[in-house]
């Protein structure tokens, strides 16, 4: 029986997901070796977001000014 231990994603592989999530390329082979939370996603795609949309409002804030 020489299972082999996958570990658990650390905060920076689940940050990597999202962020290449966001931008749409990610590899298939990485999408499926992928042992990340789905709790820990969602809640770094809400601030990821989040972050983006007021990242925009500053700018355009900044360029109608």
């Amino acid at each position: 029986m020489a299972a082999l231990a996958m570990k658990r994603a650390s905060f920076f592989d689940s940050l990597k997901t999202v962020l290449f999530g966001l931008i749409g390329v990610r590899r298939k082979s990485d999408h499926e070796a992928a042992r990340v939370r789905p709790h820990h996603l969602i809640i770094l795609a809400i601030l990821l977001v989040v972050a983006f949309i007021l990242t925009l409002r500053t700018i355009i804030g900044i360029v109608t000014s």
